[in-house]
């Protein structure tokens, strides 16, 4: 009824008791017909007698908070809403159920049986580290930071599933980055003409390989200009390069010879200072566009030293689609992605940080039982290490991380 008692719909009403509903608070759930000014009305009533709209992610922060499930687990909620292909919702779906949890508790658990061993050379052994214990704890870090590391390994998967890899498409102007775009997405997006600088601004693009999403950006083409709309499209090129994971700089086939100093001249435009550091050397990899128009070449993938660096150089025909299929397995390759849904799990950076953080403390902790022996240092650095893989589970979590993780869901989660 409305305020004034009139009918504003008819439905049903579940009351889920306390703690058997998904946040573990009294919970009651009003279904109605749908239909915008329906439920606006209904809306607009519940406020009136005493109710709020929920903050963002608001459901599964309360989950979190009345421990229905662990951080990981709430944001594997977000992450079955967002997945981009079925293999991201299988792995998020997994998340969701506790298998990556469940490692992180083990794993914790296995750091805390150490601890154990460590402290009690502390305060039974006259010395830092006896015979008997120093022998416990080698074995134990040993075996630690080999399941950490597969662990990880579990985890890039899942990042890449759910993040994607950045993709940025960059090279001189007519090198056939558009062409490039719109075979890769399937579609015409980009404006493809014979004139150069076509593309002004940076256009994005997203496919899926066996997966992987991936988040292709074409660019304006690089190069001195004093006509102030393509200045600013090199600066948002330049931006987009800075910012990929990945950077396939295109090299007409037509206008190149093979020279090396020739090729150092594409590779020093990808730069603001026209310097080569290694960073985007190790993300770069060379594509020689447009051997349709070249005799005699087949698409082929091998590499080339530039500054001590060894870059990926592959040939393409994007016009005829040749060489596609060798572009995109490399991409998969230089990630280390594989297509198979066996032990993947959905995980984020924040993931990935914690646990080179917690990877980190182990080793230091290794180093010091090889070099000092030190058993309190050694006892300080697991510590260090089991509080950074609490932060994976929330259970040592600032207010200001949770705040800007669940600030990130959907109003109904």
């Amino acid at each position: 009824m409305d305020a004034s008692g009139d009918s504003l719909d008819t439905g049903l009403a579940l009351f889920f008791k306390a703690p058997h509903s998904y946040t573990g608070e009294d919970v009651l759930e009003l279904q109605g017909h749908g239909g915008g000014f329906l439920l606006n009305g209904l809306l607009k009533r519940l406020i009136e007698l005493g109710a709020r709209p929920a903050r963002p992610g608001e459901f599964s922060e309360r989950s979190f908070l009345n421990h229905k499930m662990d951080l990981l687990q709430a944001e594997a909620v977000a992450d079955v809403i967002d997945a981009s292909s079925e293999q991201a919702a299988r792995s998020a779906v997994r998340t969701l159920q506790g298998e990556f949890s469940k490692l992180i508790v083990e794993l914790a658990a296995e750091i805390t049986q150490c601890r154990v061993n460590v402290e009690a050379s502390i305060d039974f052994s006259e010395e830092d580290i006896d015979y008997i214990a120093e022998a416990k704890v080698r074995e134990s870090l040993t075996s630690l930071l080999s399941q950490i590391k597969t662990i990880y390994s579990q985890a890039q998967q899942g990042a890449l599933l759910k993040e994607g890899m950045n993709v940025v498409i960059a090279g001189k102007p007519n090198a056939g980055k558009s062409t490039l775009l719109n075979t890769l997405s399937g579609r015409e997006g980009a404006i493809v003409t014979d004139i150069p600088g076509t593309t002004r601004d940076t256009l994005t693009e997203e496919i899926s390989i066996d997966g992987l999403p991936l988040h292709i950006v074409d660019t304006a083409g690089l190069k001195p200009s004093v006509d102030l709309v393509e200045q600013e499209g090199v600066k948002r090129a330049l931006n987009a390069i800075d910012q990929a994971d990945q950077i396939l700089l295109l090299v007409d086939s037509v206008d190149f010879r093979g020279e090396q100093t020739e090729l150092l001249d594409h590779l020093k435009i990808l730069s603001v200072s026209n310097e080569l550091d290694s960073d985007l050397l190790n993300k770069t990899t060379v594509v020689i566009s447009k051997i349709d128009l070249q005799k005699n070449q087949l698409p082929s993938i091998d590499t080339v030293i530039i500054e001590h660096s060894k870059l990926p150089l592959l040939q393409l025909s994007a016009q005829l689609g040749s060489g596609i299929d060798l572009l995109l397995t490399h991409l998969k390759e230089v990630v280390g992605f594989k297509a198979t849904e066996e032990g993947s799990f959905s995980a984020r950076t924040r993931h990935l940080d914690a646990l080179r953080e917690a990877e980190d403390f182990l080793h230091s902790a290794l180093q010091q039982l090889e070099t000092q022996g030190a058993a309190e240092l050694i006892a300080e650095d697991l510590r260090l290490s089991q509080r950074a893989l609490g932060t994976i589970t929330g259970e040592f979590t600032s207010d200001d991380l949770l705040g800007e993780i669940f600030s990130s869901f959907c109003i109904g989660k």
